[in-house]
């Protein structure tokens, strides 16, 4: 039996379940061509290693390696440890935000750990998920492979369209889960109105739909004048999802889960037969660094940095784009979407986009079906100002010649 063989009949051994995405081969490819040298990459959502708190995590490392090494080192219980639990709880009531009991938070491996747990735990095949049209890929794919029925509403610069999730829900749709990113949201950068966030919260528990809340980018917001997060308007229906990848480092792979107890419970056995538990060491690192003041130091610096790098982008789109584009304006986070006239294949375009010195991300993996190939995600956070002018001066250059 030759290979080709072989993987032929591995590949009859799938389970019905796995979904083979396009989206990921191609996200894929396009990724694997940014490794070209010259290319400037618009297509990364990661942080800036300019300003992960290196210096203060090697101290904070070698302490914890010296002083407690029985917990930093050793297995966790699998809704998290105690102590970082509470570190925890306390530092998001004093934002603002619910829990002030350490009985309705868990700690994850990351965000899209809490996404899959609550898919896993809560999604049959053939239900309801209600996304934003566009959203995170990440999250669509997390769905679908439960073979959920994700179904996009359109979001505009206030947020989600409410009165489309409405209708929706008066036309007889039962969805299990809504899934919403409300403040400086991925891909469009822009945050939901807190006029928006009491109409959802009211329609979704009234019709009985758990909100699923993700705030990877709600520390980031640059005015620091945020709406109230949509977990504090209705504690008994929505779970909050959060990750410390974005507002510590990556590599530490730990987020956090608030919400009702029941669900929680839910996601606790889910998360036993997956990978048990998140890593000691990295929680004890958060549990101190939260402790120390670091975080609530670092976080101004943060925010700072991103918004300079935002308002880059913005003057480079305003000073080169052709007429007809239009992009949003990002109140945090890290990335602006770019919507060029209908007619404009933004996918087809990739390739050319790569071998003229740029990438990014095509807008229609940002769709529950990729309904829409004319738009494009675009990241500030890891490219340099003077890159950021040079890379936009070359799309826009592309688009003109269109």
């Amino acid at each position: 039996m030759n290979s080709i063989q072989v993987i032929a009949e591995l590949d009859s051994l799938l389970a019905k379940r796995v979904v083979t995405s396009p989206s990921s081969g191609a996200i894929a490819d396009i990724m694997a061509q940014t490794e070209a040298g010259g290319v400037i990459t618009f297509s990364g959502g990661f942080p800036n290693p300019e300003i992960f708190p290196a210096t203060v995590v090697a101290k904070l490392t070698s302490q914890l390696l010296t002083e407690d090494p029985g917990t930093a080192m050793q297995y966790s219980p699998t809704k998290g440890l105690t102590s970082v639990r509470e570190v925890i709880a306390q530092w998001l009531s004093g934002r603002g935000e619910i829990p002030a009991s350490t009985d309705e938070l868990m700690i994850t491996s990351g965000g899209m750990d809490a996404i899959g747990l609550l898919a896993k735990s809560y999604l049959d095949p053939g239900d309801v998920v209600i996304v934003e049209a566009p959203t995170y890929l990440g999250a669509i794919m997390a769905f679908e492979s439960y073979e959920a029925n994700v179904r996009g509403v359109p979001i505009y610069d206030d947020g989600i369209d409410v009165d489309a999730v409405a209708d929706l829900l008066a036309s007889g749709v039962r969805p299990k889960l809504l899934y919403t990113i409300p403040d400086s949201q991925n891909p469009t950068g822009c945050s939901m109105s807190g006029e928006k966030r009491h109409a959802l919260v009211e329609l979704c528990r009234r019709y009985g739909v758990l909100i699923v809340e993700d705030v990877a980018y709600r520390e980031l917001d640059f005015s620091e004048s945020r709406a109230p997060s949509l977990r504090s308007l209705a504690p008994d229906s929505v779970v909050q999802i959060g990750t410390f990848s974005k507002i510590f480092f990556p590599g530490v792979r730990l987020g956090w889960a608030s919400g009702p107890v029941a669900v929680l419970d839910a996601m606790v056995g889910a998360k036993q037969v997956a990978d048990q538990c998140a890593g000691s060491l990295g929680q004890r690192l958060v549990e101190e660094y939260i402790r120390a003041g670091q975080m609530d130091l670092w976080l101004p610096e943060a925010r700072r940095f991103y918004a300079s790098r935002a308002q880059t982008m913005m003057n480079a789109l305003e000073l080169t784009m052709p007429d007809g584009a239009q992009w949003t304006r990002p109140t945090g986070g890290f990335f602006t979407w770019l919507t060029m006239p209908e007619g404009v294949d933004t996918t087809a375009l990739s390739a050319r986009a790569v071998a003229a010195g740029i990438s990014y991300v095509p807008g229609q993996f940002f769709y529950p079906n990729g309904e829409r190939n004319h738009e494009i995600r675009l990241s500030f956070s890891c490219v340099e100002p003077s890159d950021i002018d040079k890379g936009i001066g070359r799309l826009a250059a592309l688009f003109t010649k269109l």
